[in-house]
């Protein structure tokens, strides 16, 4: 299998993305109107990328089912592993605080569910680990409509649901969902359907018949139209702010398909390196912006938190210094094993 250079020189926007949604201030214009309403191609991005790569596993090797079980065991195994990361992380912080501690021992294990361990990752302060669950998910319902040769109907089927899963986001001023949608069903099967399609059965080869150019154009387009169907949901409609819109599914399509167009693009690049390491940066990013947080706060600099160059310093500093934690923990991983 020919590696594609340009999938991982994709993800390291896209992590960083990541990181701008998640340093950026609720009530910061720019960050959260203009910033944060383009990045939200990243956690589809990632979803496609997955079910790409996936995709072609599993349909050039005879033993698939083996490799199915190998690939969302590792993927449960991150997910585990970082879940309980955060849980004593919580502990931490909860004797470590000047509150009561039995009280909040006790609603914090009030908040622990069944679902929201196992299927929304919504269990712990580790907030974005919901997509690491959700790619199990994701990839368990694809492999068993594989095997049953039905991923067309899958495709069609996790399409109406995503359209259905925008009311449990921002097109929830028009009808509202009774539980988020920021989730396997909803939101992942679609885009993890559809980068596994682009990899199998590649529906009337549309991103062929397109130019890179074209790709990328059309990409620019949706982003441009994401960041005015979010303002005008949310800013003249009344809406909730969104995980994902309308156009986020057609500016992740031309986005993968411009990837697809230039395999050879980031070759040799540190930034395709780092990009290589995404789902690592991904899962330690929260924890490093709490911690930036603290040491900025001590240093009494929690006051420039509305100012742009702050911000965007912030989430260079987070991202940067996610990804040294991560190549830490895999240096020491590779000593101990």
């Amino acid at each position: 299998m020919d590696r594609n250079f340009a999938i991982d020189f994709i993800k390291f926007f896209a992590i960083f993305a990541v990181v701008v949604i998640h340093t950026f201030p609720s009530d910061h214009v720019v960050g959260y109107f203009i910033l944060d309403n383009i990045s939200r191609f990243a956690v589809p991005f990632f979803f496609m990328a997955s079910g790409y790569f996936f995709g072609r596993k599993v349909t050039s090797i005879n033993q698939n089912k083996s490799y199915f079980k190998k690939y969302a065991l590792k993927i449960l195994k991150i997910y585990i592993s970082w879940l309980v990361f955060y849980f004593i992380y919580d502990l931490v912080r909860i004797f470590a605080g000047c509150g009561n501690v039995r009280n909040e021992l006790s609603s914090y294990f009030e908040g622990l569910s069944f679902l929201g361990l196992l299927y929304y990752g919504e269990a712990t302060s580790g907030y974005q680990l919901w997509f690491v669950i959700a790619l199990v998910w994701s990839i368990a319902i694809l492999y068993l409509f594989f095997k049953l040769e039905k991923t067309g109907i899958l495709l069609v089927t996790s399409f109406c649901l995503y359209i259905y899963g925008l009311f449990g986001q921002a097109y929830s001023v028009f009808f509202e969902f009774p539980k988020s949608t920021r989730d396997a069903l909803f939101f992942g099967l679609f885009y993890t359907t559809a980068g596994f399609w682009f990899s199998y059965s590649k529906p009337l080869k549309h991103h062929q018949n397109l130019t890179k150019k074209t790709n990328f154009y059309l990409f620019l387009l949706f982003s441009i139209l994401q960041i005015i169907e979010g303002l005008l949901l949310e800013k003249v409609l009344g809406s909730r702010h969104g995980e994902f819109f309308l156009s986020t599914m057609f500016q992740t399509i031309f986005l993968f398909s411009f990837a697809l167009h230039n395999p050879q693009l980031g070759k040799g690049l540190l930034i395709t390196k780092i990009g290589g390491n995404a789902l690592g940066i991904y899962a330690v990013h929260v924890f490093l912006i709490d911690m930036v947080d603290l040491l900025f706060h001590s240093a009494g600099l929690g006051n420039v938190s509305h100012s742009l160059f702050w911000n965007l310093a912030d989430a260079f500093l987070v991202f940067s210094l996610s990804y040294l934690a991560y190549q830490l923990i895999q240096s020491a991983k590779a000593r101990l094993m």
